[in-house]
């Protein structure tokens, strides 16, 4: 009998280690259901998650739609990327946060008041060595018009110190026979404009929801994130209500591997 109640404990410990050594990203639903597992793909408004401690080999797999997600917090300690079969399908990384929040920035009018023209500090030099970072990719389409009050919600939680990198293409119409790139037009003049000194019409970014700290994106930049919050994404123009077309975004989020 002692024998047996030893194998079954030494049993039941090994099990325990095996669950608090592994890895977990944290998915949080709308409905307060919290999801420990690894979230390894994004395709058709779906994520997709491993599950279980994976004993012989095998973890379960579950799909979770974008719709019903709250949040997902990324365990740091991963450095793995997968992606979900399919040609709509985009990679997850561990190491950041994402939300399917579709809520936009202010539900006030953008701001009219120029902030600060100091962009946070770019980094073009990718790590190297042990500390190199992986990145994963967030595919968004930024609205030209004033639909979401001007703002587009990426999704993405970033976090401070985290780098981004950002590239976008498309053509959007400003009115008035006038087009723009996210490059911007810069001989446009615009007092309206949240970046006074950047071009009109170019693509710029704002995390969180609480300040005026836009920064110049056009059409590729890279930078490093100097707060915590939603990234939001937006065109550098004062009137948007005659404005139509869309800029489709790439943005890389480091994953915080190195950390």
């Amino acid at each position: 009998m002692n024998k047996n109640l030893s194998a079954s404990f030494l049993a039941f410990a090994l099990v325990l280690s095996l669950s608090v050594a592994a890895v977990a990203d944290t998915i949080r639903l709308k409905d307060g259901t919290v999801i420990r597992g690894q979230v390894v793909g994004f395709g058709d408004q779906q994520f997709t998650v491993l599950i279980g401690s994976g004993a012989r080999g095998r973890r379960s797999r579950i799909t979770l739609y974008m719709e019903d997600v709250e949040s997902i917090e990324f365990d740091g300690a991963t450095n793995t990327t997968a992606a979900v079969p399919g040609d709509s399908s985009d990679t997850i990384a561990s190491g950041g946060s994402t939300s399917s929040s579709s809520s936009s920035r202010p539900v006030e009018p953008r701001p009219t008041t120029q902030p600060s023209s100091n962009p946070p500090a770019s980094s073009a030099n990718p790590s190297s060595g042990n500390n190199r970072s992986s990145f994963f990719p967030v595919n968004v389409r930024v609205r030209a018009d004033s639909t979401t009050n001007g703002w587009t919600n990426t999704g993405l939680v970033v976090r401070r110190g985290q780098r981004l990198r950002v590239s976008s293409t498309g053509r959007i119409s400003l009115g008035g026979g006038r087009f723009s790139t996210p490059a911007g037009l810069p001989s446009l003049p615009d007092r309206d404009k949240l970046m006074r000194n950047e071009a009109t019409g170019a693509l710029i970014a704002v995390i969180g929801d609480d300040n005026d700290d836009f920064i110049f994106i056009g059409n590729r930049r890279e930078f490093t994130a100097q707060r915590d919050g939603v990234l939001f994404l937006g065109v550098n123009e004062g009137n948007l209500a005659d404005n139509t077309g869309l800029y489709d975004v790439t943005v890389e989020a480091e994953a915080n591997s190195g950390r």
